[in-house]
């Protein structure tokens, strides 16, 4: 079943010395270690506006705009 989250965060959070997702964007991910570890792709995406929810397809995308 398809849910939408909404994520309020627009940066990353420090974890020891490594930075994990907020944003929900990151493509940073591997088998070895599953966690949502930050690519960056934030920084594409800090000018939205906060009043609106954007959704996005698996190339980042702007799909809608409610």
């Amino acid at each position: 079943m398809a849910r939408k989250v909404i994520l309020k965060s627009k940066t990353p959070l420090k974890v020891g010395e490594k930075w994990i997702c907020r944003c929900g964007l990151s493509k940073k991910w591997n088998e070895e270690d599953p966690q949502p570890f930050c690519d960056g792709s934030h920084k594409k995406f800090s000018d939205e506006d906060e009043s609106k929810v954007f959704t996005y397809n698996e190339n980042l995308e702007v799909i809608s705009v409610e």
